[in-house]
């Protein structure tokens, strides 16, 4: 009986480890932090059109709707990934500041056939990442099961939808995904992202911002920045 209890007794604790290191592993929350969110947005003036907009709890259901984003690779794996794609937001919104691109236009590609604009419509950068285009506003949409070609203002008007189209575009529609957990570095999720325009010179002003950002929260997170940061 004795021998039979201490069997049973290191059966639990090892599921009980188990446990424990489950989930302090695969869990976005666990890195990307309600204090660390807050610690971006409460710096957001009260004059910018995403003060309030971009919340925590949004960013944390759409994280877990894509089950591969932060959670891949090592721990240090999923703290450059978060890391890096809250750097683009950043970026990208000038600071949370901005729901809407600042200079607005139809962004419309007649050659998109099979996503082609909608009467009246203009896909401007709008979100988190700043989801442009007919051609990433259709297929966005039809894999989040919103009706984006039509109403791409939908984006603008729903925040959780608005985080989602980020992620969807970080982890469906580009490389930044594969690219940060396979060790090829920040510099090769520029080239995923705007490389023709950013890289070998492109705009260094754009480039050094993103690794600015990148590397602060690489610092918040604890984790080396690793090497390749530009393009």
């Amino acid at each position: 009986m004795a021998i039979h209890f201490r069997i049973k007794t290191a059966s639990v604790f090892i599921l009980g480890l188990a446990l424990a290191l489950s989930t302090c592993r695969g869990d976005v929350q666990n890195i990307a932090t309600e204090y660390f969110f807050n610690g971006i947005v409460s710096r957001v003036s009260d004059t910018c059109e995403a003060k309030n907009f971009y919340t925590y709890r949004d960013f944390i259901t759409a994280a877990n709707a894509f089950s591969g984003f932060g959670t891949t690779g090592t721990s240090d794996d999923e703290k450059r990934e978060i890391a890096a794609f809250f750097a683009y937001v950043a970026h990208e919104t000038i600071g949370f500041c901005y729901i809407e691109e600042i200079q607005k236009g139809d962004y419309c590609d007649s050659n998109s056939t099979q996503y082609p604009c909608a009467p009246g419509k203009q896909y401007y950068g709008r979100g988190p990442i700043q989801l442009s285009w007919n051609f990433n506003y259709g297929p966005a949409g039809n894999y989040l099961g919103a009706d984006l070609l039509n109403h791409p203002e939908i984006v603008a008007q729903d925040a959780l939808i608005a985080w989602k189209t980020a992620l969807w575009y970080w982890n469906v529609r580009s490389d930044c995904h594969s690219a940060i957990t396979s060790g090829q570095g920040f510099g090769a999720t520029i080239q995923a992202i705007n490389g023709e325009i950013e890289c070998k010179g492109g705009n260094t002003d754009e480039v050094n911002d993103r690794i600015s950002y990148y590397t602060k929260y690489c610092s918040e997170f604890g984790v080396d920045p690793g090497s390749n940061l530009s393009c």
